[in-house]
């Protein structure tokens, strides 16, 4: 039986190999990245046009590693999935969240970090907002970006509040600072990042997530060649410090304008 498995593996990888992105970035010296560019501090396209921040420079360390340049794939939360399969996107990342459903369509390369969601509210407003008795109310009012892993957990875990999908992930911490909504529910990283733009906002215990969740990229997952390069070079990436280096450069205490 395990003869047989690796056979099998053995035979998709070599299936794989004809058309290999790893063949086809090489001769193309393109790598095609699928990311959203509104969730900081992981992905930002700024006024300019550029992209920056910790899976912006992530992108370009790989296709440095690769000899490529980045050509930079604009998606939504939304149509993530749909625009990864669509677009051939090599990689997608920007703060992806691992789930069973993305993992029907793709694969992920090894996680770089545990993350979860909890509520970002107003620092006056900490205490009433501590537990999902709290927040699956009728008159709490959540503002969540359309699509993605933060309106799919007020979905399936606060039916009874009332939702806002706001169309914008970057200013939508602004409807909290004015009191149009009480509660955004996000991951934990973006919450202690964004706490530190808009000191009124608190996030609230980030150390006990309402729901465990890892931050990952997807891949395409009919290439195990693609798959186990993208894993190797995380793996020094991570070993050699060159992704604390990253880390440390846009956690550090708030830049201006960022």
């Amino acid at each position: 039986m395990i003869k047989t498995a690796i056979a099998a593996l053995l035979l998709v990888a070599g299936g794989a190999q004809a058309q290999s992105h790893l063949d086809r970035i090489a001769q193309s010296k393109t790598l095609t990245v699928c990311t959203t560019g509104d969730y900081k501090p992981y992905t930002f396209l700024r006024g300019d046009g550029q992209y920056e921040g910790i899976d912006v420079d992530m992108a370009q360390s790989l296709a440095q590693s690769l000899g490529a340049q980045v050509k930079w794939v604009p998606t939504t939360w939304k149509t993530l999935s749909p625009d990864f399969l669509a677009k051939q996107c090599d990689i997608a990342l920007g703060g992806v969240s691992v789930t069973l459903k993305r993992q029907q369509i793709a694969w992920f390369a090894t996680p770089l970090g545990v993350d979860g969601k909890i509520p970002l509210v107003r620092c006056a407003d900490k205490k009433k907002y501590q537990t999902l008795a709290q927040l699956n109310q009728p008159e709490v009012r959540l503002v969540e970006p359309a699509g993605g892993t933060n309106e799919a957990f007020v979905h399936s875990h606060l039916p009874k509040a009332s939702l806002t999908l706001f169309h914008d992930n970057v200013t939508i911490f602004q409807q909290l600072v004015d009191n149009k909504a009480d509660v955004m529910i996000t991951d934990a990283s973006e919450a202690l990042f964004q706490q530190k733009y808009f000191p009124a906002l608190c996030a609230v215990n980030p150390e006990k997530p309402m729901q465990y969740g890892e931050k990952a990229y997807m891949l395409p997952r009919d290439d195990i060649s693609w798959k186990l390069y993208v894993d190797q070079w995380l793996h020094l990436s991570t070993a050699t410090g060159e992704y604390q280096q990253i880390l440390d450069r846009w956690l550090a205490p708030a830049k201006q304008g960022y």
